[in-house]
């Protein structure tokens, strides 16, 4: 029976999150979460979620949109992915071939993709026409085991969670600051404060309680998100600090504390992305006790 590749529904919403939870041992999701990504992308951002079927079953689903958070124009998404019990019928071919479709009518000129660095992915996104572009880092720490001791915070500094905060916009200043400076082929340097309440701040993976923000005199310096999906995975959405407070720990400290309450909170595998070239966060999390769980590669095809 031939694969069926057709537009998401909200019914489809458990099915997608299985498949990308055994597509991706890493990945933070829930029914809840492929919904809302859906019922809430912007216009601008021209999203078409796409599922794939075989005999009936969703196997397989891909979100293709447009960086519209970007000054950079032309930039498309496309994010694949299959279960690993049903690869090699065809499934991820008519999701790429639906995606790149969708953007290339929605004007993008390029495609950019992550995929796993392993021989048969590679093999797949290569002979689609994508080159290999900046490298990730996927890493791993054991939440079941003891983290480092942290130093106490310094006079002045307070640490405090996002659920405790009733004005939200200096966490979206600290967040569009640090993501200026994050490595990406896509930078996020046009972030508009009610796309980052949208899609960060009203996000239903991000756990307020386990969010931490350090606050220097009052003012948010340093900050750690934290995705979590009421089993047992947490990851580390982005650690960050404002430019005037870096080298001081305080984003070290901040992710110290959310360890630390994700752990008292019963979560078991914590995981977090680095890019290559992030040596800053790659050595706090060495510090950490993260390890090397595998690479994934930054792909592009010009469209």
């Amino acid at each position: 029976m031939s694969v069926l590749v057709r537009d998401f529904r909200p019914e489809d919403a458990d099915a997608v999150a299985e498949v990308q939870r055994a597509a991706v041992p890493f990945l933070v999701t829930t029914a809840e979460s492929v919904r809302w990504s859906v019922a809430s992308a912007p216009p601008e951002k021209r999203l078409r979620a796409l599922v794939a079927e075989d005999g009936g079953q969703i196997v397989g689903e891909c979100e293709a949109f447009v960086q519209y958070d970007s000054s950079t124009p032309g930039q498309g998404i496309a994010q694949p992915h299959v279960h690993p019990g049903h690869t090699g019928r065809g499934a991820g071919s008519a999701l790429v071939a639906a995606a790149e479709a969708h953007l290339a009518a929605q004007g993008a000129t390029t495609v950019y993709t992550w995929v796993y660095d392993t021989e048969r992915d590679m093999g797949f996104a290569e002979r689609r026409g994508y080159r290999r572009g900046r490298t990730g880092r996927i890493l791993h720490l054991d939440l079941r085991a003891a983290l480092p001791p942290r130093r106490e915070p310094a006079a002045g500094v307070e640490l405090r969670a996002f659920a405790d905060f009733d004005d939200p916009r200096p966490l979206y200043e600290a967040d569009a600051e640090a993501a200026l400076d994050e490595p990406s082929d896509t930078p996020a340097d046009a972030m508009a404060y009610e796309h980052w309440l949208d899609h960060t701040w009203r996000e239903p993976l991000l756990d307020h309680d386990l969010t931490i923000a350090a606050l220097v005199d009052g003012e948010v310096a340093a900050f750690s998100l934290a995705e979590t999906d009421g089993r047992a995975r947490y990851l580390s959405g982005m650690t960050g600090s404002r430019r005037a407070f870096r080298g001081r720990g305080l984003a070290k400290l901040a992710k110290h504390e959310s360890l630390r309450r994700a752990r008292a909170a019963g979560y078991t595998d914590a995981f977090t992305g680095n890019d290559s070239d992030n040596e800053p966060m790659l050595a706090i999390n060495r510090w950490f006790g993260y390890e090397p769980f595998l690479t994934e590669l930054r792909c592009v095809k010009d469209l």
